[in-house]
């Protein structure tokens, strides 16, 4: 049996769908503290562990690759358990992997990180399926508000990573297990909200086919990529960049937390405006093009500009992950089809952005400044801006989706 468009019903009752809006907020919270927390303690853990310098790489890479290689399995278990069971089970082992990574030394440290990464790439699959399932008629406003809920939960760890450390007389493991609270809050509130249209696997066959010889899913899941290289490169080396010109490490980090708090406001608002007018070519354009003059100009401008200039990289990239995201439900003619494009999407994409870090940093030793990165940026810049161009037509991806035997 083949599905039709928008075939697939919600299957929660109008009056939990507030909370279930709430839960999801609450979950996306959970799903970027695993990550967005190790940096600014990851000296305290090399000097405490004797990590090396390529080690700390590995420990930070790996989530992202994580991200990229378990998406796949994500339509699997939904196909099996459902989507709202797997998505349980993510959060549960996703508190798991971030009390292991604290307290079981070196080992417990890689196998935790790997844990938290797969349980995030899970939900972070199967979220916008429900999205597009139980909120059909508000799809901008539920989406940007899990976006918005990833950009905060990054900031949030990011800002508390430190201050949770010294609280704790100087102990990093302390600081990285504390996240294991909240997505366990998460977890409690998806088995009371999240799990109400649970629906047992046997209605829950599905299999989607064909999207790998769809032009549409390819240009969807390049610009979720190409957008998110510039993102982990801002990210992991923005800091860097600005004290090399002149910024105290203090002022660096202050740049690089006011352009990631920017993204909030365009989290939100950017899968709204992206439904406001025929298609989402021209939303596309606005976003990538904020995010490369504001990167240029951090990279470039005077000293004294560089907040302002963060700021409109902030906007920029809030908008263009919010985008890439609403991109993904919006090319899909139903939640079936949702939960694989977003697979194919993130399996594409964070394979991607876990490159970009390293070859910044091959192009940085290599040349000794930073101009070669910097045309780097502008490459993958144009080139996720054509991609999105692409993914902006108001066109579905070609796929089927039958009812397994």
């Amino acid at each position: 049996m083949t599905i039709s468009r928008e075939s697939t019903p919600g299957r929660v009752k109008a009056a939990s769908l507030p909370l279930l809006a709430l839960t999801i907020f609450l979950v996306g919270i959970n799903l970027r503290p695993a990550l967005s927390g190790v940096a600014p303690v990851l000296a305290a853990i090399r000097a405490s562990t004797g990590l090396s310098a390529t080690g700390a790489g590995g420990l930070t890479t790996l989530p992202v690759l994580c991200f990229g290689i378990i998406a796949p399995l994500g339509p699997l278990l939904a196909r099996r358990y459902s989507a709202e069971r797997t998505i349980l089970f993510a959060l549960l082992l996703l508190a798991a992997g971030i009390v292991l990574r604290g307290f079981f030394g070196l080992p417990g440290l890689f196998a935790g990180t790997f844990l938290a990464g797969a349980s995030i790439g899970v939900a972070m699959v199967l979220l916008p399926s429900i999205i597009k399932r139980d909120f059909a008629h508000n799809i901008s406003f539920i989406t940007g508000l899990y976006t918005m809920a990833l950009s905060l939960g990054a900031a949030v760890a990011a800002g508390a990573a430190v201050p949770l450390q010294q609280a704790a007389g100087g102990e990093w493991r302390v600081s990285l297990a504390f996240w294991a609270l909240p997505a366990l809050l998460g977890a409690l509130a998806w088995r009371a909200q999240g799990m109400r249209g649970a629906s047992g696997p046997q209605q829950n066959r599905y299999r989607v086919s064909g999207l790998s010889r769809s032009r549409v899913a390819w240009y969807v899941s390049l610009f979720m990529g190409l957008q998110s290289v510039l993102a982990y490169c801002v990210f992991g080396w923005l800091p860097t960049i600005l004290i090399d010109h002149g910024f105290t490490p203090l002022s660096a980090g202050a740049v690089l937390s006011t352009s990631i708090a920017a993204q909030l406001v365009t989290a939100l608002a950017g899968p709204w405006l992206a439904t406001r007018g025929r298609d989402q070519r021209l939303i596309v354009v606005v976003m990538m093009s904020m995010t490369l003059v504001g990167l240029m100009a951090c990279m470039y401008a005077p000293p004294e500009q560089v907040w302002l200039w963060a700021l409109v990289l902030g906007f920029g990239q809030g908008g263009s992950f919010s985008v890439a995201t609403m991109l993904v439900v919006l090319r899909s003619p139903n939640a079936h089809v949702v939960a694989a494009l977003s697979g194919m999407s993130q399996l594409v994409g964070y394979l991607l952005a876990a490159t970009g870090p390293f070859i910044t940093g091959l192009l940085r030793d290599a040349t000794d400044g930073w101009n070669v990165p910097a045309a780097f940026f502008v490459i993958v810049g144009l080139a996720a801006t054509l991609a999105g161009v692409g993914a902006g037509q108001k066109l579905y991806v070609n796929a089927a989706v039958r009812e397994a035997a």
